[in-house]
C-alpha cells in the first residue's frame, strides 16, 4: 500500500474513532441534562447542588445544536416552560 493510501486509512480510522467518542460523550451529556432537569435543588445536599450547578453551567455553555444532538442521543427533548409558550 503506498504511503498516501496508508495516511488516508489512518486518518479515516482516527475520524471514525473520534466520531464514536463524540457519540459516547453526547450520550453522557444528554443523560446529565435529563438528570439535572429532573432535580429539585431544594431537596439536595449543598454539595450536590454545587456539583449540579457546575454540570448545568457546562451544559449551558454548549451550542444549541450540540445540546439537541446530546438530547437526541438519549431520546430526550427539552420541555418549554409554560411561561415561554
Amino acid at each position: 500500500m503506498p504511503k498516501r493510501d496508508q495516511e488516508i486509512a489512518l486518518l479515516r480510522d482516527e475520524l471514525e474513532m473520534l466520531m464514536s467518542e463524540r457519540q459516547a460523550l453526547l450520550r453522557v451529556v444528554g443523560a446529565a441534562t435529563v438528570l439535572i432537569a429532573s432535580l429539585d435543588s431544594k431537596r439536595l445536599p449543598v454539595g450536590a447542588v454545587e456539583a449540579a450547578d457546575m454540570v448545568a453551567t457546562s451544559i449551558n455553555g454548549l451550542s444549541e445544536e450540540t445540546l439537541q444532538d446530546a438530547l437526541a442521543a438519549v431520546n430526550a427533548e427539552i420541555e418549554e416552560d409554560s411561561a415561554n409558550a
